[in-house]
């Protein structure tokens, strides 16, 4: 049923035209309350909810018996919908619990990272791989920053919340007590776009392994020295470059890590250095220093892979 102030009126049909600043953004919340995910206003042009805080409650009104979070709040009552979105051009936000969802967030670079650093997409794709599974093929959204949603919904059995890094480096997780901005939506001119439109697929069951496992603890990660393979120039460099890696201070270890492999690459590059074992040992060096497996495979594989794109030839004497 159309609800009666959505109705538009052509400008010659004798009477004013209406012009709602929500219209559009309305049609966008409502086309998601028809996929049976709860949503509710963000600010306009922010990814912040509208509505007061809880530390700013009335304690009146709806919410009268304590204060509603916004996931409570969300809905896919179109009278609701109606009500907010003809009052103010607001963002939208789904409430991913409670529509069932687990929605993967895959983050840009920041500007200060290196180059050859993995994005989320990069190191979400390195993850599959390790599983030995297919990167899935489901509902896909362009952020407003060049990041992708990833949408998949919990099975029935779970109740998965949010998670940053766990998976990976510049890889976040939105469940129960999170929340996404939905397409349409804009922040700092730049809207969010559905770049997939694939039925959303049901969460992996090797994803929902690995976001229901417990986290290995990195005094339980056994080290790989480092290989004697290559000659001796080279073995000297990737005993110093994995001995980097261990000693570096939390907050650098991933920096250090795609930098001491860039390091060591020539020499496998130059076929000093087999490249499987140069993998072996940064990687347990990577998982001592307490990087998640993930991460430091996806770093290496960049760094590894740079290096033998960009080598030079070696300078003979």
């Amino acid at each position: 049923m159309t609800h009666p102030t959505l109705i538009r009126r052509e400008p010659d049909d004798g009477l004013p035209l209406i012009d709602l600043p929500g219209l559009d953004l309305l049609a966008h919340a409502v086309a998601a309350a028809g996929r049976g995910w709860r949503v509710f206003p963000l600010r306009p042009r922010d990814k912040r909810p509208a509505g007061h805080a809880a530390g700013r409650c009335p304690g009146t009104g709806r919410c009268a018996n304590g204060h509603r979070t916004p996931e409570q709040r969300a809905t896919t009552d179109p009278d609701l919908l109606a009500a907010a979105w003809t009052q103010a051009p607001y963002n939208v936000g789904i409430a991913t619990g409670p529509s069932g969802l687990l929605v993967v967030d895959l983050d840009t670079l920041k500007e200060e990272e290196r180059e050859g650093t993995p994005d989320g997409v990069t190191s979400f794709e390195a993850l599959c791989e390790r599983a030995g599974a297919a990167v899935p093929t489901t509902y896909r959204v362009r952020t407003a920053s060049g990041g992708e949603h990833r949408y998949f919904t919990q099975p029935a059995s779970a109740r998965l919340g949010n998670t940053a890094g766990r998976l990976g480096k510049h890889i976040d997780t939105r469940g129960w007590g999170g929340y996404v901005v939905a397409p349409g939506s804009t922040i700092n001119g730049c809207a969010y776009k559905v770049i997939d439109d694939a039925p959303v697929a049901a969460l992996p069951s090797w994803l929902l392994d690995t976001l229901t496992s417990a986290p290995r603890p990195a005094a339980a990660t056994v080290r790989t020295s480092a290989p004697q393979h290559g000659n001796r120039v080279a073995d000297v460099a990737l005993q110093r470059e994995t001995a980097a890696v261990a000693g570096a201070a939390e907050g650098t270890r991933n920096q250090q890590l795609l930098a001491s492999a860039r390091a060591v690459g020539r020499f496998v590059a130059w076929g000093d250095l087999p490249r499987h074992l140069v993998e072996e040992a940064f990687q347990g060096e990577g998982e001592a220093a307490g990087l998640p497996a993930a991460e430091c495979r996806a770093t290496i594989r960049s760094a590894l892979d740079w290096s033998v794109r960009t080598c030079r030839p070696r300078e003979v004497a």
